[in-house]
């Protein structure tokens, strides 16, 4: 293994036991050098690796911190509409439903858990420009989340994610999408004022956290006639 590759994943594995808590500075990268016994540069490009996936951030003149979900930083990394005319913005949340529930086989599978599993489901009404343009099922293991309320849910003050990594200590790190078009059913279509059966971009999204465990099966309903999805794509040289 590359030296950088065995320093990054040291530096996984703290982060990922709390040894460095969210919010908090990493060692300057000449201490990390000393404590794995390799250069400054290998140290750098550990870190450039970690930040690069939005695990680790760079604030000019203060150091290298343990990243924290933030409304910038969902708006950036796991929010991908926008208006036709390239209008981004927060959407506005509005609870729908909060409730107890059992995974079915779909959210089983995408959790890598049983069907069955205790769980808790959330559905979520998200307004762009005062329409609703998303309709938003989450389903997320209980054994994860105990003590989440309703109260807690609406009451948390950032975003899901944040009340994931505050309350809960799950950092979601990454999440896979697939994306295909369908007629809305008649949940969403109640819950976003069209027709059952309209056309509509179906999103569903499995949220991976530190470790690599899948922490949220999302299916995201998105009324398309003047919004889009809207991916940056990237690749290293």
């Amino acid at each position: 293994m590359p030296l950088f590759r065995a320093v990054r994943r040291s530096l996984l594995r703290a982060i990922e036991a709390g040894s460095v808590a969210p919010g908090h500075a990493l060692p300057s990268e000449t201490e990390l050098a000393v404590t794995f016994g390799v250069s400054v540069g290998t140290v750098r490009k550990a870190v450039d690796d970690l930040v690069a996936e939005h695990i680790l951030v760079r604030r000019q003149g203060r150091g290298t911190f343990v990243a924290t979900h933030t409304s910038d930083r969902f708006l950036f990394q796991f929010f991908h509409i926008e208006r036709c005319d390239g209008l981004r913005e927060p959407p506005q949340v509005e609870l729908v439903s909060f409730e107890r529930t059992r995974l079915d086989d779909d959210a089983a599978q995408a959790l890598a858990l049983k069907p069955g599993e205790a769980a808790l489901q959330v559905e979520n009404r998200l307004l762009l420009q005062g329409r609703a343009v998303v309709h938003d099922r989450l389903v997320i293991p209980a054994a994860l989340f105990r003590g989440l309320t309703e109260k807690r849910w609406r009451e948390r003050p950032s975003t899901i994610y944040h009340l994931y990594q505050t309350e809960f200590g799950i950092t979601v790190v990454r999440a896979q999408e697939r994306l295909r078009a369908v007629g809305a059913d008649r949940a969403a279509a109640r819950v976003l004022g069209v027709a059952p059966g309209a056309p509509v971009l179906q999103v569903r999204r499995v949220a991976i956290a530190l470790g690599g465990q899948a922490v949220e099966w999302r299916v995201s309903t998105v009324v398309s006639t003047q919004h889009e999805y809207v991916n940056l794509l990237s690749r290293s040289p």
